[in-house]
């Protein structure tokens, strides 16, 4: 990897908004980006050298699509993908990001917890699982209610639920099934930890060089899905460095190189690890004001092997979701000069051809003196935009 010449052809299964901004990241830098999705005109695909429509679950669609392009990477962004492909392509001589192993690994949250919670002794919430309606009101009970309920494989939070009493399992159990990537029917019932925040500790691991993390980034869910997040998080040098600890050890278990997004229950007395994802994370999006380095140019240049000489952040900074209310086809959006009046403000449109319910559209991001006044300002902003 010291070696490495640019350009690099880069192959990225699943084309989002994460996805079009590595590629942007990646072409600023000359290499070729081939983007991958299962439906026409994903964001990615908006920017990209190459796009290719096909199902990612296709064993020979993803042979067909890697034998033309020959990738030197292939760089998964979504859960959705064969993962025992990869291990072929890997084999051939191309590399998976961060490996195929661990990306089989973390495209299940089962595999990553018991990774976790069994193999490497680290602080989980108490979880079981269920492939049946039946199955989950028995586990659910066994854990206690609250509980939280979530496919073993899903993104952005989709299928994800709290639980508060035995009467809402059903409901719950519809929702993980509807709201699960791949074809499984697997869901794991979690312990609700009564966090006092909940962060994402972006951790770039290096091929020749040590690991090394962006400050904490503490975000909001609903639905189980990030609405906002903000940087620094506000947590203490020891919780910090507690996080780090466990993110280095879950990591170099995994091996490979690439940023990943570890995230913590952080309570008064704990720091709890709870998911993680082997690429950019929804939450980092916040890095694109923050840091001298955003967390898509981190991704790459852990890949690519490049220098990470420093990882700064200029000043307190938040992201704030933009969400559509409706099914459409045609996608508009107003208000977007209102939005963007204050200043250091700043807005991201993702391109998404099509809308539905709560689905991300944008992205609001500012900077401010404090990270309340950050907060504010990239709420306000998200709020002004209408996707119509």
């Amino acid at each position: 990897m010291k070696n490495l010449q640019l350009p690099q052809k880069i192959m990225l299964l699943g084309a989002g908004e994460l996805g079009k901004e590595f590629a942007i990241a990646a072409q600023r830098l000359g290499n070729f980006v081939v983007a991958v999705d299962r439906y026409a005109n994903a964001p990615a695909m908006q920017v990209a050298d190459a796009a290719e429509v096909i199902s990612m679950l296709d064993g020979d669609d993803l042979e067909r699509v890697v034998e033309k392009y020959q990738p030197d990477f292939i760089v998964p962004e979504i859960e959705a993908i064969r993962t025992e492909k990869l291990s072929e392509f890997e084999q051939r001589g191309i590399t998976v990001i961060p490996t195929a192993a661990a990306t089989s690994y973390t495209m299940n949250r089962d595999r990553i917890r018991e990774l976790a919670a069994h193999e490497l002794g680290i602080r989980t919430a108490k979880y079981a699982y269920a492939t049946s309606l039946e199955e989950l009101k028995l586990v659910s009970t066994d854990i206690g209610f609250p509980n939280v309920v979530k496919p073993v494989m899903s993104s952005s939070g989709k299928g994800q639920s709290i639980v508060k009493s035995p009467e809402e399992v059903d409901r719950a159990w519809e929702y993980a099934i509807e709201g699960a990537r791949g074809d499984t029917q697997k869901i794991i019932v979690e312990e609700f930890i009564d966090f006092e925040i909940e962060i994402t500790l972006m951790t770039v691991k290096q091929w020749h060089a040590p690991t090394v993390f962006c400050p904490p980034i503490a975000h909001r869910q609903e639905r189980g899905d990030y609405q906002e997040s903000w940087q620094p998080a506000g947590i203490s040098a020891i919780q910090t460095q507690a996080a780090e600890a466990i993110s280095s050890k879950v990591t170099d278990a995994l091996g490979g190189a690439g940023i990943f997004g570890v995230e913590f229950f952080i309570t008064q007395d704990e720091v709890i690890f709870s998911e993680l994802s082997p690429r950019p994370h929804d939450t980092g999006m916040v890095t694109l004001i923050s840091q001298n380095l955003n967390e898509f140019e981190l991704h790459l240049r852990a890949i690519l092997g490049l220098p990470i000489p420093k990882i700064e952040v200029f000043a307190p900074s938040a992201s704030a979701v933009i969400l559509a209310e409706k099914h459409s086809d045609c996608i508009n959006f107003a208000n977007v000069a209102e939005a963007l009046q204050v200043a250091d403000t700043d807005i991201k449109l993702f391109g998404k051809p099509d809308s539905r319910p709560y689905r991300r559209m944008g992205v609001a991001l500012a900077k401010g003196k404090t990270i309340a006044e950050a907060r504010e300002k990239a709420n306000t902003a998200a709020d002004k935009v209408l996707v119509i």
